[in-house]
């Protein structure tokens, strides 16, 4: 199988060593996403494009393939191609009519050729005489050039023909890693995961911190959006998860700041402290999710004051984004369910919350506070590389990994359904049942304690994180199915 990967519009208009530059780091991206699948696969980068070359042949591969290129920075679009070598007009019509001609009945058809390269014909005419061909030799409708239901794209190249079987759509974006690395404030909802992804898409390597306010169950949510995130996204880098025990500050809070001003005063304090997070990892910049007067804490005014206590530049990505658009977004990444499943917990809800904080009154506020207590957050936060956050779990809490099903056991598939419907898990004689990852700590309390459940997803990172939480929680029944 063969791909053509366009680069994002963006990329192109680049001057040439920048262009050089994003281009190489896109072709470094593909080939540490694409190798685990395929050793063998061949990437060759050249000026105008990508060509990814595999001798696989599988469906399952191919779906993986697509999935890759689909979710991954960079690309404006890609294309599964044939290729032939060159022999004439009509032998590039009669593969076309082979790869096309039962796929257009009842269609409106256009086809579009480019050509590079010395030959006797112009792309018009290969356009003609293929369409014309196609339109006496299939149940097409017709030619239609202006609004086609199908376009049948064709590229000749030099002394190679390729002809495009489908063309999918890219993530757009820059190559990840190409630009400055930031810190994401995340903390489940449908906001922050948005915000994230889109500073992934626009290829800023993406660390995230979470403030544990006191909820496990939320802590255990939040790393597992971000483990999706990013090993959708952006797993062509590594990056650290963050988490800073935020208990103390809150009570701290509680007990010394005044109802109407602990909203802005907790803000200011996850600042503070992002700021000495990002020190850490040589960032620059921090991410949050706020969209501006969606909540109290977020007018003008306030953000100002807020913002006030850092000289890390604080990007907001959806700064002017209505709530159904950011749903709408987290629906299309795939993160709309989490935000939906994810337990919270808040500390600080002030009865009447301030809009306009005055910084002398902010201030007066937080001298009552012990800032001790931030330092002692601080000094216990846990930075964990991320894709070590479930084997963080299973060192914590004992969890047997088994590579074959024990007898009457239930192997329980916690993968998204769309992974679940692409490749479905079939064990012979071993019961197998669909329950994705995020609901598994709403719909706990439905396993039964008699039965013995293994906890299966693909790379085996969802299925330990869980199976970890479960036992802490005290299932005693609970193991992580891993066969190799």
């Amino acid at each position: 199988m063969k791909f053509i990967v366009k680069f994002f519009p963006e990329i192109t208009i680049k001057s040439r060593p920048v262009r050089k530059q994003f281009v190489k780091q896109l072709h470094t991206n593909l080939k540490r996403l694409l190798q685990p699948i395929d050793s063998e696969v061949h990437i060759e980068r050249q000026w105008d494009k990508i060509v990814v070359s595999s001798q696989q042949v599988e469906p399952d591969t191919a779906a993986a393939f697509i999935d890759v290129l689909s979710n991954t920075p960079g690309i404006a679009y890609f294309m599964d191609v044939v290729e032939y070598p060159l022999v004439d007009i009509d032998d590039i019509f009669q593969k076309t009519l082979a790869l096309w001609g039962d796929r257009l009945k009842g269609l409106r058809f256009s086809v579009r050729c480019k050509r590079i390269g010395d030959h006797p014909f112009q792309s018009l005419d290969i356009e003609r005489y293929v369409g014309g061909g196609l339109n006496q030799h299939s149940e097409a409708q017709g030619v239609d050039l202006k609004n086609p239901d199908v376009v049948v794209r064709i590229e000749v190249r030099d002394q190679s023909v390729f002809i495009v079987n489908q063309r999918y759509p890219g993530l757009g974006g820059f190559p990840l890693g190409s630009l400055d690395p930031v810190l994401s404030l995340i903390s489940g909802g449908f906001d922050s995961p948005v915000a994230s992804y889109l500073m992934m898409k626009r290829g800023l390597r993406t660390h995230f911190c979470f403030f544990n306010l006191g909820g496990r169950d939320h802590e255990i949510g939040v790393k597992e959006v971000a483990l999706y995130l990013w090993m959708k996204y952006g797993a062509s880098h590594r990056v650290k998860f963050v988490t800073v025990p935020f208990e103390g500050v809150v009570g701290e809070i509680l007990k010394n700041v005044d109802n109407s001003q602990m909203g802005v005063v907790l803000k200011r304090m996850m600042l503070r402290a992002a700021e000495t997070v990002a020190d850490q990892l040589n960032v620059q910049a921090l991410v949050t999710g706020e969209a501006i007067a969606q909540v109290s804490s977020q007018t003008l005014t306030n953000l100002s004051v807020i913002d006030a206590v850092t000289d890390k530049l604080v990007l907001r990505p959806l700064i002017a984004a209505d709530k159904g658009d950011i749903i709408r977004t987290a629906t299309e990444i795939g993160t709309e369910e989490f935000a939906a499943n994810m337990p919270e917990y808040c500390g600080v809800i002030s009865v009447k919350p301030t809009t306009k904080a005055r910084p002398e009154r902010i201030l007066a506020q937080e001298a009552k506070f012990d800032f001790s207590v931030l330092e002692q957050a601080l000094a216990a936060a846990r930075y964990t590389t991320i894709d070590q956050l479930a084997n963080e779990e299973l060192e914590r809490i004992e969890v047997e990994v088994l590579q074959v099903p024990v007898p009457d056991a239930v192997v329980l598939d916690v993968r998204h359904p769309d992974e679940v419907e692409r490749a479905p898990l079939r064990l012979a004689g071993v019961t197998v049942s669909s329950l994705p990852f995020y609901e598994l700590h709403s719909k706990s309390d439905t396993l039964s304690r008699d039965k013995t459940y293994l906890l299966y997803c693909d790379k085996g990172v969802m299925s330990r994180l869980h199976a970890a939480h479960l036992v802490e929680q005290g299932f005693t029944n609970i193991k992580v199915y891993r066969p190799n």
